[in-house]
């Protein structure tokens, strides 16, 4: 009876819909991106009233008539959402949720979020549905805007997903150390070997070779890899903010303090602070760096509460930071808490064997930024390069990689290089 119910109002509130559909076209049409969805119900007037008032929404929709039919769709084929009722013949939701997830774990797919609808459900029967996997729970008689709200999330929730992994691969591919020669080789086995362990690492290197990438690599690596990852420029902030920069302050604490603000300790917590440049650090602000390498705690500036934080430190600079100590520039003990696991990153002058892997890769890395079509480099563009003195290291490099794909023909010739390099 209360199925019958449910069909009469939802197809009533269908028609209603419907009425207006040759004169409005809903911004939710619009916005969906035509998501795919799949219903699983055994009574026919319900899928196909669901069917009806999704598809006006603007989602692609199918159907199936129990829980096996439902498995072969979903295994068969690419959803974005699943909708099933629980109490179906042959497989019922809960059957069809385990089995759906088991293969897909099996496969090692990506999972669709299921919501599950019924008539006969219970709080009891929600957390058991929860527990097993689905994303949701919705009970007959259905609530037009709850259904929709529901549709919404789950979607959004699965566009979530997928932004956040094309973004991981977006910066995996920017933070990968291109190269097969023996100083580049020596590089990426202390990343892999230093990377699952919690020790400090300063690594040093010239101008553009690199450093920032083997920061990154270290962290990606790590169990701390799902944490932040904050980085700071030592050098790009103005001696008298650098404290603030780092370890917070409070509100009223100098002019322009207007707020209690977190420093980029307490925002790396749980995962690595990154301090680029290290060497142009003042020695007030260095001192206070042992201070929280060593005790593992932090004070705003204008407080006196100790606040703990949980970092790992990476450091990185372009100068000798043993003649830095000699000039009383830089902090002997600093230096020794950072310089634990040191990474020296080659010059590319001293890796030319590497440039025609560096070349090749940034031209596919340019063009498919910019979407352009690829080009080509001839062999003898390539020996061009590869004489070039490069002070500038990968960072230049690349640089003349985008003006040579900018301002030469279809393909590189030794004569571009000649006039663009």
């Amino acid at each position: 009876m209360l199925d019958v119910i449910f069909v009469v109002c939802i197809q009533n509130i269908a028609k209603k819909i419907c009425m207006f559909s040759k004169k409005v076209v809903p911004l939710r049409k619009i916005l969906s991106l035509m998501a795919k969805i799949l219903i699983i119900d055994d009574e026919r007037a319900i899928r196909n009233t669901l069917k009806d008032i999704l598809e006006f929404e603007g989602y692609t929709v199918e159907v199936a008539e129990n829980g096996r039919v439902g498995l072969e769709h979903a295994l068969s084929s690419s959803f974005d959402l699943i909708f099933t009722d629980i109490k179906m013949p042959e497989m019922d939701g809960m059957e069809f949720l385990q089995a759906y997830r088991t293969k897909i774990q099996e496969q090692n797919g990506e999972e669709t979020p299921v919501i599950m609808i019924t008539g006969h459900g219970s709080v009891d029967t929600a957390v058991e549905a929860l527990k097993k996997g689905a994303f949701d729970f919705i009970q007959k008689p259905l609530d037009l805007n709850r259904l929709l709200l529901t549709t919404k999330h789950a979607i959004d929730h699965q566009s979530l997903i997928q932004e956040t992994k094309v973004l991981r691969k977006k910066v995996g591919k920017r933070n990968q150390m291109i190269g097969e020669s023996d100083a580049i080789s020596r590089v990426r086995a202390i990343i892999e070997k230093v990377a699952p362990t919690e020790a400090r690492v300063l690594i040093t290197g010239s101008n553009g070779t690199g450093k920032e990438v083997v920061a990154h690599l270290i962290h990606e690596n790590s169990h701390r890899a799902k944490g932040a990852m904050v980085e700071v420029n030592c050098a790009a902030i103005p001696s008298e903010l650098i404290e603030s920069e780092l370890f917070g302050h409070m509100k009223g604490s100098f002019t322009g303090a207007v707020k209690d603000r977190a420093g980029k300790f307490e925002q790396a917590d749980g995962g690595t602070l990154f301090l680029d440049e290290i060497g142009d650090m003042s020695l007030s602000a260095q001192t206070k760096v042992l201070r929280a390498l060593q005790e593992n705690e932090i004070t705003r500036v204008g407080s006196d509460k100790t606040i703990k934080v949980n970092v790992r430190v990476i450091a990185a600079t372009n100068k000798d930071l043993k003649q830095e100590i000699e000039k009383g520039n830089f902090r002997e003990d600093l230096y020794h808490r950072l310089n634990v696991i040191p990474i020296h990153v080659p010059d590319l002058k001293d890796r030319k064997e590497d440039i025609p892997l560096l070349v090749n890769h940034f031209i596919n890395l340019i063009c498919n930024e910019q979407g352009w079509k690829n080009k080509s480099i001839h062999e003898d563009a390539i020996q061009a390069l590869q004489q070039h003195h490069w002070p500038g290291n990968i960072r230049e490099l690349r640089n003349v990689i985008e003006r040579l794909i900018i301002l030469s023909g279809d393909t590189i010739t030794a004569e571009d290089v000649k006039l663009y390099v």
